[in-house]
C-alpha cells in the first residue's frame, strides 16, 4: 500500500518536517532548516517596479549563486523567490560540500574535479559554513565493491583533488574498528577513511542571498511569477514579468531572465512569451530520515544490501541523518513527501550497519533532483548542470537544469560567462572565488 494515497506517508513527512522545525527553532532562534527565516530588513528592497540588467527567478542554492555572480560583476540584479530562500530541495540535500566519490563509478571525472576545486573554494571563503570531516567507508565480505575498487577510487579521488594533504586516505587497522561508533564488524573485511566536507546547505543558501543584497541586489520574497513577455528590438529588448505578491500585481523588466526554479524550471517557462527553449527531464525524488543516535567518528558511506546504492549515515545536529533515496516522481514539485517504502529502506540500511542502533525515526523529509531524460536508472545518468539558452549569441533568458550544492559558484560564473555578452558593460565589485561569505548565524552541525 503507498502510504502517500492513503495519508500515512504524507503525515508522516509533515510531522517530521514539524519535529526537525521544533528543533532548529531550538538551535537558531527565528529560523528553521526547512522554512528559513523571513528576510533581513536589508533585503526589503523591492523588484516591483525595476529596471534591471539580469532578473533572478528562484531563490534555491542556484538561483542566489546566480544572483551573487551578477551582482559581484558590477549588473543590476533582481531576484524573485515565491517563498522564501532554500525552500525546496536546497534545505533537503545530503549537506554535503563534497567532489562525489561515487560518480567515479560513471565515469563523470569532470565534475568530480571541478567539485573538489570548488570545495578548496568553499572552505576559503566559508570556513563557518563548510568544514572537513572523516568519512568512513566499510567493506564486507561478498560487496559489490571490494576494497581494491574502495582504494582504486579513492586514489584517483586524491589525483583529481591535485594531491593535497586533505586528499590523503588509508585503511584502518583491525584494533580500530571496535570505536566506530557500533559499526557491525560480522564479515568486515576493511575500512576505509578520507576526508570531505559537510554543511548546512540552507544557511549556506542563505549567506550567499546575504552576500548578493550587500552587493546591491534587489529581493523580492513572496514573489509568485505568473508571466514574462519579451518586448522591444535590439539595445531595448526586455523582459516584461509579472509577479504576484501579497494579493497585489507588480512588474519589472530585465535584459536577461535566469530561470533557476529546480523543479518547476519547465513550468515557469511555460509562462513566458514567446516560450523559451526548454530540456526533456525526469525528476528523481530523494528521501532522508533522521533517527535518534549519536555518531562520534565522523561520516558512513554504505551500500545498500538491496540494491547496492551509495547511503550516508551523518551525525546531524544530536541525531543521525540517512539518506538518500532515488525514485521517479511525476506530480506536483510541491506535494514531494517521503513514502513508507523508502523510510523503511532507510532505516534497514541504518540498523543493517549499526545493529546495536534502535533507529528510532525522529523526522523524514523528501527533495527533488532534476535529471536528464533517459532510459535506466537515475544514479547512470549526469550530475552536470545544464544550462539553456533562448539564443546561443545573445541570450535573454536562460535556463538553469540540475546542478549540484557544491558547484553553486562555478554554475554562476558558466552562467555570466553565457549571458555576458547580452549585459551592459560594468565594472566589477568583487570575485566570488575570494569574497567571503557573510556571517549570519551560528551553525551547530559539528558541536553537538
Amino acid at each position: 500500500m503507498d502510504p502517500q494515497t492513503e495519508g500515512g506517508g504524507a503525515d508522516q513527512g509533515r510531522q517530521g518536517d514539524r519535529r526537525q522545525a521544533d528543533r532548529e527553532r531550538e538551535h537558531h532562534p527565528g529560523t528553521d532548516a526547512l522554512h528559513p527565516a523571513p528576510p533581513t530588513p536589508q533585503s526589503e528592497r523591492r523588484a516591483g517596479g525595476s529596471d534591471v540588467d539580469v532578473l533572478v527567478i528562484g531563490g534555491g542554492i542556484q538561483g542566489v549563486g546566480a544572483a551573487q555572480a551578477a551582482a559581484a560583476a558590477g549588473h543590476t540584479v533582481a531576484l524573485l523567490e515565491r517563498s522564501e530562500a532554500a525552500i525546496g530541495t536546497s534545505s533537503r540535500s545530503s549537506k554535503l560540500i563534497h567532489g562525489g566519490l561515487r560518480y567515479l563509478e560513471t565515469y563523470q571525472f569532470r565534475l568530480v574535479r571541478e567539485s573538489l576545486n570548488e570545495r578548496k573554494i568553499l572552505q576559503t571563503i566559508a570556513p563557518h559554513l563548510v568544514r572537513l570531516v572523516p568519512f568512513y567507508i566499510p567493506v564486507y565480505r561478498g560487496m559489490k565493491r571490494g576494497p581494491w575498487m574502495i582504494r582504486a577510487g579513492l586514489t584517483l579521488y586524491a589525483i583529481l583533488g591535485g594531491l593535497r594533504k586533505s586528499a590523503r586516505f588509508r585503511s584502518l587497522p583491525r584494533s580500530e574498528w571496535a570505536t566506530l561508533d557500533g559499526l557491525d564488524t560480522r564479515d568486515l573485511k576493511a575500512v576505509f577513511r578520507y576526508h570531505d566536507g559537510q554543511t548546512d546547505d540552507a544557511a549556506l543558501c542563505r549567506a550567499v542571498l546575504a552576500s548578493a543584497i550587500e552587493l546591491g541586489a534587489l529581493v523580492d520574497a513572496g514573489a509568485k511569477v505568473v508571466a514574462a513577455e519579451r518586448i522591444g528590438t535590439g539595445d531595448a529588448r526586455r523582459w516584461k514579468v509579472r509577479f504576484e505578491r501579497g494579493g497585489e500585481s507588480h512588474e519589472c523588466t530585465a535584459r536577461v531572465v535566469v530561470n533557476a526554479t529546480g523543479p518547476w524550471v519547465n513550468r515557469v517557462a511555460q509562462l513566458a512569451t514567446p516560450q523559451p527553449k526548454t530540456r526533456n527531464v525526469d525528476l528523481v525524488g530523494g528521501t532522508h530520515i533522521e533517527v535518534r543516535g549519536h555518531l562520534e567518528r565522523g561520516i558512513y558511506y554504505t551500500e545498500a544490501p538491496e540494491d547496492q546504492r551509495a547511503v550516508f549515515s551523518i551525525p546531524w545536529k544530536g541525531h543521525i541523518m540517512v539518506g538518500t533515496t532515488e525514485r521517479p516522481y511525476e506530480g506536483n514539485p510541491s506535494e514531494i513527501q517521503p513514502t513508507r517504502e523508502e523510510i523503511d529502506y532507510l532505516l534497514n540500511v541504518h540498523r543493517r550497519y549499526f545493529p546495536n542502533s534502535k533507529g528510532e525515526l525522529v523526522a523524514a523529509w523528501a527533495g527533488l533532483r532534476v535529471l536528464p531524460h533517459a532510459e535506466g536508472s537515475a544514479f547512470e545518468r549526469p550530475r552536470d548542470v545544464t544550462l539553456v539558452p533562448d539564443d546561443e549569441d545573445h541570450p535573454s533568458w536562460v535556463g538553469v537544469y540540475g546542478g549540484k550544492l557544491t558547484g553553486y559558484r562555478h554554475t554562476a560564473e558558466e552562467i555570466m560567462d553565457l549571458i555576458r555578452g547580452s549585459l551592459p558593460k560594468a565594472t566589477a565589485k568583487a570575485d566570488t572565488e575570494t569574497l567571503r561569505l557573510p556571517e549570519l548565524e551560528r551553525v551547530t552541525v559539528w558541536d553537538e
